[in-house]
C-alpha cells in the first residue's frame, strides 16, 4: 500500500466516532490511489469532498447493502483496497453472504466499517441492532476486528485496518469513553492492577468499568482490538490473578468466552462473561436505558462482578 498520511484531521475531542472516520478516509483517499470507499446512503454527506475530488473511487449504490459488500469485494479483485460502510445490521447480518463469500471464498481482503453498534439508534428498534456482529466474524477466518472506545482511537485503527493485506472490521459507536485509551500493537492496556481478577474492558465500556471496579481488588485491562486478542498478555496477567478473567463486551455476552477459555485451556480459570443479553428489549427507550436493561452500566457491571468475586 501507498504510505499513509500520519496524524489526524480533525479535532477527534469535539466529533463523533463517525465523524473521525470519514475526515481519516478523505485524507487516505488523497494520499492512496489504490483506496476506494463504497456507500449505501449511510454517511454521503461525509463524504461529499471525497467524492468530489475522486469520484471513481467513491461510490454509493443506493439502499443496497448486499450490493454495497459485492461491489467492495469486485474491488478487491480488481486491485483496490476497499472501505465499505454502513449501518451495523445491513453490513454485517444482511449482507453476510456476501461478506462470507465475496471476500473469504474469493480470497480477496477488504475493510467494513460500521454504525449503530449494538443499540445506539435505540428509536429505531431492532432492524437498527446488532449485537450479534463480532460473533458473526468469529466464525470467518482471519478477521481482525477493532472497537474503538472514543473518536480519537479511530484514525490509528483505520491506518492499520487500511494498511493491511487482512480483512477487517472496525466497529464505530455513538458510545465512548471519556477519554482515548489503546495501544498501538493491540496489546491490553493496562490501567489498573490488582490481585483478585483481571477484567478485560472491550471499547466503549471501559469507564462503566473502571466506575464499576473501583473499590475492588482487580486488574483492569483494556483492548480495542478484540481480535486478535491479546491472548499472551491476557495469560500474564492472568496468572497474577488467580487465572479468575472477566471479559465485559459491548456486544452479545459470551463473544469472546471461546477464544479466552481457549487461552487458559492449559490451567483450571474461571471465566464471567458481561455483554449484552439475548432478550430481546421492545420497549425501546435511549441507549442509555438499553445500556441499564442489559446490566452494562457501571452499577450492572459492578453486582455481576462483586458475585463473581464472591462466589470464587
Amino acid at each position: 500500500m501507498t504510505a499513509t498520511p500520519t496524524g489526524t484531521t480533525a479535532d477527534t475531542d469535539t466529533i463523533t466516532m463517525r465523524e473521525a472516520f470519514a475526515a481519516r478516509a478523505t485524507a487516505l483517499l488523497d494520499a492512496d490511489p489504490r483506496l476506494a470507499v463504497v456507500l449505501a446512503e449511510i454517511s454521503t454527506d461525509l463524504f461529499e469532498d471525497a467524492a468530489a475530488a475522486h469520484p471513481q473511487r467513491v461510490v454509493n449504490v443506493g439502499i443496497r447493502e448486499q450490493l454495497l459488500v459485492g461491489a467492495a469485494g469486485g474491488l478487491a479483485l480488481a486491485g483496490l483496497r476497499p472501505i465499505a460502510h454502513t449501518y451495523a445490521p445491513f453490513l454485517v447480518e444482511r449482507a453476510f453472504e456476501q461478506v462470507k463469500l465475496d471476500f473469504g471464498h474469493q480470497g480477496t481482503s477488504g475493510v467494513l466499517v460500521s454504525v449503530g453498534a449494538s443499540y445506539d439508534w435505540a428509536e429505531g428498534s431492532s432492524t437498527h441492532f446488532s449485537p450479534r456482529d463480532v460473533a458473526l466474524f468469529d466464525t470467518l477466518p482471519g478477521w481482525r476486528v477493532f472497537v474503538p472506545g472514543h473518536a480519537a482511537e479511530v484514525p490509528a485503527l483505520l491506518d492499520r485496518a487500511v494498511a493491511s493485506d487482512e480483512s477487517a472490521y472496525l466497529r464505530l459507536s455513538l458510545r465512548h469513553n471519556a477519554e482515548p485509551h489503546g495501544t498501538r500493537d493491540g496489546s491490553l492496556d493496562v490501567l489498573r492492577e490488582g490481585s483478585r481478577a483481571t477484567v478485560v474492558a472491550v471499547g466503549p465500556l471501559l469507564d462503566n468499568v473502571l466506575a464499576a471496579t473501583a473499590g475492588l481488588d482487580v486488574t483492569v485491562a483494556y483492548t480495542n482490538t478484540p481480535r486478535p486478542l491479546d491472548t499472551a498478555g491476557l495469560r500474564d496477567l492472568a496468572a497474577r490473578t488467580g487465572n479468575t478473567v472477566a471479559v465485559v463486551e459491548p456486544y452479545l455476552e459470551g463473544t469472546s468466552a471461546a477464544i479466552v477459555s481457549g487461552a487458559l485451556a492449559d490451567r483450571p480459570h474461571r471465566l464471567l462473561s458481561v455483554g449484552v443479553g439475548r432478550e430481546e428489549l421492545r420497549r425501546y427507550g435511549t441507549a442509555a436505558d438499553h445500556e441499564r436493561l442489559h446490566g452494562l452500566d457501571a452499577e450492572g457491571v459492578g453486582a455481576r462482578l462483586r458475585a463473581f468475586l464472591a462466589a470464587g
